[in-house]
């Protein structure tokens, strides 16, 4: 890996306890998925919200689903950091 491959994944681990192992099982859990599909996206949510020991409130929950399901989710990682900190 990259220099800069592993300082996204120390940045990720520090900020979800998820280690790059953890990523990459769900990576490839979801390769194929329809993330159209509201209850595909709202399993996975969940998972990465229980793997990371962060629970998300329904309302926060059923906002992230709704942007993922509608292809209007944000590209760059702080943005999706804020939104999962509001």
């Amino acid at each position: 890996m990259s220099k800069d491959s592993n300082n996204v994944f120390d940045h990720i681990q520090n900020k979800s306890n998820l280690s790059a192992n953890e990523i990459f099982k769900v990576a490839e859990s979801v390769k194929g998925a329809n993330f159209k599909d509201e209850k595909t996206v709202r399993q996975l949510v969940r998972r990465l919200s229980k793997m990371a020991n962060k629970p998300l409130p329904k309302e926060k929950e059923d906002k992230i689903v709704e942007m993922i399901a509608k292809q209007n989710m944000p590209l760059d990682m702080n943005t999706l950091q804020k939104m999962m900190k509001k």
